[in-house]
């Protein structure tokens, strides 16, 4: 993936503050770029971003607001959610042709006591005030309107972002298509971005494993009312039923070995929740799951329980990925090694078989 810095202009598209997709950028990202690039510099801001991390979108935001030269931001075709308080750093804000931005207030995932949603709650209002006195400083609106226009989950197009403010330019250009970005997430996004996330299979829902459905499919069976069932014919067995057996022992044994190969691979060393998540909660083969531990960042120390990891206010759209975070961590608390794992397999087979 090339650096954000390219041609003397910084290229923020995709996730606001983690790589995410294949695409996205971090704060200390933009801090290097513009450092390279001079801070006295004027530096133009392509902006093509679903959203991301709220307190990355405002490091951004300030990394960008204390740059000494003139700071242009082009919203290429997409500025939602952190994006959006990225784009206010602009000295001027170019809405191309087709290009959409949108404001909505801050969310978060929350497991503890009654206490501690309470205390999330109260961090959520500030943090979305905050956000709207940013909104306020460039619009000239109120911080009581924008107020209402976040709760409301505003989405606009250049004229509109232009009238109301948010843009000082909407521009007669093409714009590209949008960041890769699961938009269904949003309460009130537009029809035809819900539709791109779901032909794109842009899902912030993990994917299971083969295995792991079956055991989810057995799960909601034996929950159902118990229900009078016919009695089965002893000689209507298929002639099938043999070949059938054979091939679900077959595919609970090449599990077994994807999740066995996966989690006892040299690039699954400091990367333990998320070789053990790749291996139970999704169905990537092996070599993919290869590449994908060996980009990613290995764990400093000793990775911490679920219990232990700090608290993200996070928005909406981000809940998939602490969703994700959170069943990886909870395979950790459990301390599971590489022998458990196959048993766990096992079982999962042996649902398959039922």
């Amino acid at each position: 993936m090339p650096g954000i810095l390219q041609d003397g202009e910084l290229i923020l598209y995709g996730f606001v503050g983690e790589n995410y997709w294949d695409e996205g950028f971090t704060a200390l990202e933009v801090l290097n770029a513009l450092a390279l690039h001079g801070r006295d510099e004027p530096i133009t801001v392509r902006i093509n971003s679903g959203g991301g991390y709220t307190d990355a979108g405002i490091a951004i935001f300030n990394a960008l607001k204390t740059h000494k030269g003139k700071v242009s931001v082009i919203i290429d075709a997409m500025a939602a959610s952190a994006a959006s308080i990225i784009a206010m750093a602009g000295d001027e804000r170019t809405m191309r042709t087709g290009a959409m931005m949108m404001i909505h207030d801050p969310a978060g995932e929350k497991r503890g006591t009654a206490a501690e949603h309470e205390a999330m709650g109260e961090l959520l209002h500030k943090q979305a005030d905050l956000l709207a006195d940013i909104y306020a400083d460039v619009t000239g609106k109120t911080s009581e309107e924008l107020r209402q226009m976040m709760v409301a989950e505003t989405w606009m197009n250049g004229s509109e972002a232009q009238a109301q403010g948010f843009a000082t330019v909407d521009e007669a250009a093409q714009a590209v298509s949008v960041s890769a970005f699961d938009y269904r997430t949003y309460n009130c996004a537009p029809d035809t971005l819900k539709q791109l996330s779901k032909t794109k299979n842009w899902s912030a829902e993990p994917q299971r494993s083969p295995a792991a459905s079956v055991a989810q499919t057995t799960v909601n069976q034996e929950t159902k009312p118990m229900t009078t069932q016919p009695a089965a014919d002893a000689n209507s067995a298929s002639p099938n039923t043999d070949k059938t057996q054979s091939n679900a022992a077959d595919e609970a044994t090449a599990e077994r070995e994807r999740i066995g190969k996966i989690l006892n691979c040299d690039e699954a060393v400091g990367r333990t929740e998320l070789a053990k998540y790749l291996a139970f909660e999704t169905s990537t083969n092996f070599e993919d799951v290869q590449k994908m531990l060996a980009k990613a960042p290995k764990a400093d120390g000793t990775e911490k329980p679920a219990g232990d990891a700090p608290n993200t206010q996070a928005s909406t759209y981000e809940q998939h990925r602490l969703r994700s975070s959170n069943q990886a961590s909870n395979y950790g608390s459990q301390k599971t090694t590489a022998t458990a794992t196959l048993n766990r397999a096992d079982i999962f087979a042996a649902r398959k078989q039922a």
